[in-house]
Parts: C-alpha cells; sequence; structure tokens
C-alpha cells in the first residue's frame, strides 16, 4: 500500500499539470476570439465611417459644383452684359473718333448727341443688368447729393470719365488697378469690397477696341467699367434649392494676408466682409479650403464646430466657394451606431471573462501555491548570493560603490562604509558630496557623466590635496543599466594609490640621483663636453612637447640623454680632448661610445625604451646607421635625441673650433632633414627657437667653458 501510494504521486501531480495546461489553451482560446472579435467590429465600424464619409463627400461635391457654377453664371452674365456696350458700334466709332481728335471732346463730330445717346445707352444697361444703387431705405427722395455706389462709365485710358450713369462712384485704388488690367487686353474684376454705404459691392472693367482694330493686338481706346452691390441677387445663388439638412452651409471666403476673409453672409448672422480669422487657427476649415481647392476634411468652422468640408475655386476670382455641414449631423447616426456596438463587445468581453475566471479558478490556485514556493525559494537563493556579494566586497582592499545619475549612493562595500564613518546601510540614499565632500565629489562625478554619455567604462588616477599629504586615488568606472529595481548608475572601484606613488616617486628621485651622478663623471673627464648630457636631456624634451609626444616618450628622452654618453668613461681623456682634426679610427672610437652606454644600461628596468634610444641614437632616417635602421623602423626618441645631440654638439664650443651660431645649426639640421634626420623633429627644434623663446634660453650653450 505504501509503495502504490507512493508511485501514485507522480501519476497525480502530471495529472494536474495537463489540467492546468488544458485550461491554459482554454483560456488563450477565448482570448483569442475576443481580440478577433474586437479587430472584426473595429474594422466593420471604420469601414462604415469611411463609406458615411464618402457619401458626404460625393453629396457636398455636387452641391460645391453646382453653387460654383451658379456663382460663375452670375459673373460671366455680368461680363456679358458689360462685353455687349464695349462692342457696341456706336461706342466703338465714338472712341475711335475720340482717339483721332487726340482727347478733344469739342473736335469730335456732334459730340454731344453721341455722348448723349451713350448715357442713355449706359442708363439703360445699368437699370437691365443691376448697375445701379438701391433705394436708400426711409429716406425722402430729394435733391440729396449721395456718394456714387454704384453705376457704368465710359473711360479714358488716363482715367477721365467720357460718359457715366448717375451714382458711378468716383476711381479709387482697386478700380484704377483694374483698367490697367482691361488696358493690357483682359477682362478685370474689382473685386468683393465694402463700398461707401458700407454694403458690399464689386465691378467688372472691359477694354473698348477701334471699329477696325484687332483684339489684343492694337491698344485699347478706352474702358468700360460697371460697379454694382452684391446683394441679395449674388449670395442666394448659395442656397441649393432643395437642400435637407439643417446645418448645412455655403459661403464664399478668400486669403487677406494672414487672414481668411469670409465674403458672404454666415449661419451666425455675420454680415458680408464683416468676420475674418487667422489662417493658422486650428483645424479651420475655410483655411483648409483655401489651400486645399477640392479637398475634404474633417474641420472646425468659424464658431469652433465639427464639420465636414469641402471647396471649390471661383474661375476668374481670389473667391473658394465653402461648403460644409456639421460633423453631428453627417455622423450621428453613424458614431451611435458605433457606441452600440462597442458596448456590445464590452458585454461580450466581460461576460467572456467571467467565464475565464469561473474556468481558471482552481488551476490559478494551483499555480499560485507553486509560484508561491518558487517564490520563497529563489528569495532565499537571492539573498544567499547577496550575503556572498557582500562578503566578496567587503574583503577587497578598494572601495566599491554604485551611485545613481544625481550622485546618491545605491551600494557600498564594508570598506568604503568604514572609511566614511559609516554602516553600509546608512550610506544608501546619500549624496557623494556629503560623504566625502564636494571636491572628490565633482571629480568623480565629471567621469560619471562621461559614462552616462557614451555608456562605456572609463579610468582615471586623482590627486586629492588632504593637508597633511596629497591622496593619489584611481577611480575605475563601469555603467550600470536599469532594471525594475534600480535606475541606471555607475559602479564606482577607487584604489588609494598614495604609498605606491610614493615610492615610485623615491624610486625616481634615487635613479635621477644616480644618472646626475654618473653624468658628473663623465663631465669631469672632458670640460668641452660638461653639461652636455644635460643639455641634451633639455633640448630633447623642448622637442618632444613641441610635438605633442606622450609622457612615456619625454621620459624616455629625458632619461637617455642623460646616460647616452656614459661610454665616454672608456675613451681615453686625450683623445676627448683632442683639438686637432680627428681621425677615422678616434671618429669611430667615440661613435662607438653610444653603443657602450647601452650596453652599460642593459638590464635596468626603465618606465621606456631608454637602451634602445641610446643604441639607436646614431641611425640615420636614410637607412645609413650603423644598424641600417630606416624610417619608422627607428624609435621615436632615438630620432629626437638624435637631433637634439647634434644640435647641443654644434652649438657648443669645442676643443678644436669654436660654437657655430643658432642660423648656421638651423641651416646645417634643414639641409640634413630627410636624409640623416627625421624632418618633424627638426621642424620642432626651429619652431622653439624662433618662436618659443629658444634662443634666449640656450644662449648661454655658446660660451667657452670656465677656465678656458
Amino acid at each position: 500500500m505504501a509503495e502504490q501510494a507512493t508511485e501514485s504521486a507522480p501519476l497525480g501531480e502530471a495529472g494536474t499539470r495537463r489540467v492546468n495546461w488544458m485550461v491554459a489553451a482554454a483560456g488563450i482560446g477565448l482570448l483569442a476570439i475576443a481580440v478577433i472579435g474586437v479587430v472584426l467590429s473595429v474594422r466593420y465600424v471604420d469601414s462604415e465611417r469611411e463609406r458615411a464619409l464618402q457619401e458626404w463627400q460625393v453629396r457636398l461635391g455636387i452641391v460645391a459644383d453646382s453653387r460654383t457654377a451658379a456663382v460663375q453664371d452670375w459673373l460671366e452674365a455680368h461680363v456679358a452684359a458689360l462685353r455687349d456696350l464695349a462692342e457696341n458700334a456706336s461706342l466703338q466709332l465714338y472712341m475711335s473718333e475720340l482717339a483721332q481728335a487726340e482727347g478733344r471732346r469739342e473736335n469730335v463730330a456732334d459730340e454731344a448727341a453721341q455722348a448723349g445717346y451713350l448715357r442713355n445707352l449706359l442708363v439703360a444697361t445699368a437699370n437691365r443688368t443691376g448697375f445701379t444703387a438701391p433705394p436708400p431705405a426711409g429716406e425722402v427722395a430729394a435733391n440729396v447729393n449721395r456718394a456714387g455706389q454704384a453705376g457704368i462709365a465710359l473711360l479714358e485710358p488716363g482715367g477721365r470719365p467720357l460718359v457715366a450713369t448717375p451714382g458711378m462712384p468716383p476711381l479709387n485704388k482697386p478700380m484704377r488697378a483694374a483698367m490697367a488690367r482691361a488696358l493690357a487686353g483682359e477682362a478685370a474684376l474689382i473685386d468683393l469690397h465694402a463700398g461707401p454705404t458700407g454694403l458690399p459691392a464689386l465691378g467688372f472693367a472691359l477694354p473698348v477696341y477701334g471699329v477696325q482694330d484687332e483684339p489684343g493686338e492694337d491698344p485699347g481706346l478706352g474702358v468700360v467699367m460697371g460697379v454694382r452691390p452684391a446683394g441679395a441677387d449674388l449670395f442666394a445663388r448659395l442656397r441649393q434649392p432643395g437642400d435637407t439638412t439643417t446645418t448645412s452651409q455655403t459661403y464664399l471666403v478668400r486669403e487677406a494676408g494672414n487672414t481668411v476673409e469670409y465674403l458672404s453672409p454666415l449661419a451666425d448672422g455675420s454680415a458680408p466682409l464683416k468676420h475674418r480669422l487667422a489662417k493658422d487657427t486650428a483645424n479651420l476649415a475655410a483655411a483648409f479650403a483655401l489651400r486645399v481647392p477640392g479637398g475634404f476634411a474633417l474641420r472646425q468652422d468659424y464658431g469652433g464646430t465639427g464639420v465636414l468640408v469641402t471647396s471649390r475655386p471661383v474661375a476668374g476670382t481670389p473667391w473658394t466657394l465653402v461648403r460644409t455641414v456639421s460633423q453631428e449631423e453627417a455622423l450621428g447616426a453613424t458614431d451611435a451606431r458605433l457606441r452600440t456596438i462597442l458596448l456590445v463587445l464590452i458585454l461580450s468581453i466581460v461576460g467572456v471573462a467571467i467565464a475565464m475566471i469561473a474556468v481558471w479558478r482552481h488551476g490559478t490556485s494551483l499555480r499560485a501555491a507553486e509560484a508561491a514556493e518558487r517564490h520563497r525559494i529563489a528569495a532565499e537563493r537571492m539573498t544567499n548570493l547577496s550575503r556572498f556579494l557582500r562578503v566578496v566586497t567587503d574583503s577587497q582592499p578598494t572601495h566599491i560603490v554604485a551611485v545613481d545619475e544625481a550622485g546618491q549612493y545605491h551600494f557600498s562595500n564594508g570598506r568604503a562604509a568604514r572609511a566614511a564613518g559609516l554602516a553600509p546601510e546608512d550610506m544608501l540614499g546619500k549624496t557623494m558630496a556629503s560623504v566625502i565632500g564636494p571636491v572628490r565629489a565633482r571629480a568623480l562625478d565629471r567621469i560619471n557623466r562621461q559614462v552616462f554619455a557614451t555608456d562605456q567604462p572609463a579610468e582615471q588616477v586623482h590627486e586629492f590635496d588632504d593637508g597633511d599629504e596629497v591622496k593619489v586615488i584611481r577611480s575605475s568606472h563601469v555603467p550600470l543599466k536599469a532594471d525594475r529595481d534600480h535606475p541606471r548608475g555607475v559602479l564606482m572601484v577607487l584604489d588609494d594609490l598614495t604609498e605606491l606613488t610614493r615610492e615610485r616617486r623615491r624610486n625616481e628621485r634615487m635613479l635621477r640621483q644616480l644618472i646626475d651622478t654618473l653624468v658628473s663623471v663623465v663631465d669631469r673627464r672632458d670640460p668641452f663636453s660638461a653639461h652636455h648630457s644635460t643639455r641634451v636631456a633639455e633640448v630633447a624634451t623642448a622637442i618632444a612637447r613641441e610635438m605633442g609626444a606622450d609622457d612615456g616618450v619625454i621620459r624616455t628622452v629625458d632619461i637617455a640623454a642623460s646616460l647616452m654618453n656614459l661610454g665616454k668613461i672608456f675613451v681615453p681623456t686625450d683623445l676627448l680632448t683632442k683639438s686637432g682634426d680627428l681621425s677615422d679610427e678616434e671618429r669611430a672610437i667615440l661613435a662607438g661610445a653610444y653603443g657602450v652606454s647601452a650596453d652599460l644600461v642593459r638590464g635596468v628596468a626603465f618606465e621606456g625604451p631608454v637602451e634602445d634610444a641610446i643604441r639607436q641614437i646614431n641611425e640615420t632616417w636614410d637607412g645609413g646607421g650603423p644598424l641600417g635602421l630606416a624610417g619608422a623602423d627607428i624609435l621615436p626618441a632615438a630620432r629626437i635625441l638624435s637631433v637634439a645631440n647634434t644640435f647641443v654638439g654644434m652649438i657648443s664650443p669645442r676643443a678644436y673650433r669654436e660654437a657655430l651660431t643658432f642660423e648656421a645649426v638651423s641651416a646645417n639640421l634643414l639641409a640634413a632633414a630627410d636624409s640623416r634626420f627625421d624632418r618633424r623633429p627638426v621642424s620642432a627644434l626651429i619652431n622653439v627657437l624662433d618662436n618659443r623663446g629658444g634662443r634666449e634660453t640656450w644662449a648661454h650653450y655658446r660660451d667657452a667653458p670656465a677656465g678656458d
């Protein structure tokens, strides 16, 4: 029995897992069905709304086309009336005779009769076509002179009226501009404007040609101009017969600088030419109509109401006809259907969710128990891992901390906390400035910002003055990515190098003292070469800095220059001080002294290639040296030493010659550039001499040794 119970436990656990998987699969299936239903419903609603928009686009477009045609018919009818006058034979004959008489009306045969006839013709045309002012409301007819509002006039090219109907307004700037266009051979529109009484008015100007003249080829003899009020007969053409909508509007607009000007009456009671809005008004329907003539969109009208809008340009005018209908009236039914469908969908999803919860309940409770156990085990493992990491970091000899972008601590090992006089948990949330001081905090924060910007590790050595001594700290900065529980940060490892740096500098001082002692031994054997090594080191260091060399090269040339003459200890003193010409064998002995110097320092641990730099000092750029090295195969330090050594040798007096001048030395070095010497250190040396005060600094090199 015990064995059977033991064997059945795994089977029961496996069965539970299968049930859970089946419940999960069923839940996923139900969720997928719900998602598909949502997607299909949204697509259906979108297609219905798009279809409704297309239907309204067609309806609005048909009305816009018909109203645009009606407005253009009205304009063309008035142009045709004036064209009949301009092409009247009697009027053309009168203008021809007046042109032949050079504008002198008294020289025109029977001028008074002709003018009277034309005046009657103009008056009849004006009365018939509407180029007359409306009768003043509430005003008694009497001998009262009123400002001209409307009429027809026959004008000379200069603008003088020859014949005009009563009430013809005087020429203004827009009328003169239209007259100029008419004389150029085209019918011109005097755009809608506020007349003398404030009512909207517009006009037309057409050229008059002679009886035998060809329009467009011969100049016009004059202009027929008509001005009339733009009243109900024009604006009535904006109304669509049989329109069953309650919110649709048709109105005219034009661009006026940075504004949209409404030319016709509006549904809110605004009079013509009395309403303007900025073109950049957000979602303005009229601005869209001007910008995209013939387009269709959802915008807002002049009152801020959402509308469907389309437009058509009116040919021959700067006008645009706008047709709108409110979004509520056009799409209200569609939007109501959308809301109904969404409500049904939400109720369906809620029902599905309830069913899923009911089915999932048993399986969820089992999974929750398993998840809780797994979480407990994971938490225990995480706690153990955190303790292990704490032990590891606390055992390190360095300070290990983590800070965020605000400079606040998120982690500290024990050594860093003890140095600050705090417990590790007490450092969390504090800023670096409050723990290690503002000076160190600024230096470390500057590098942290670089790490945040580049997301790359960085390292730097700092020197901080603590009053009693200078602390040397090497900081390593590693970026830490953000996770669910911690923001983005930087892990800093701070290593105190003060003692190591102090020991290194003490060794460097001892090495420098030893070098100076050895150099003094060489200097005492040859008074003419006294201080030669020191001077070569000084010049070589100046050349390296001028070339922008790194610290390693600068240290190498300094030490190598100081030690390069050690080999002269084995050269006889009489040879070193010989004042006559040297034999080839003697020159070879002196040249080989550098190899002896290199052998003497072999095995000494220098930071740079001091031995090789000394051994290559006689190598030439073209490969003619004793080792056969050429060009870039020669160490940079050796190339610099070669130039500095030659310069000091030529600028200093010797037993067999006097010191050369700076000019002669510069010329000799330049002549040997690219053959014996690398041109770059030669150029750097000459720049130091000419522009860095080198001549003044090294002028004493030319002095003869004391006691000479």
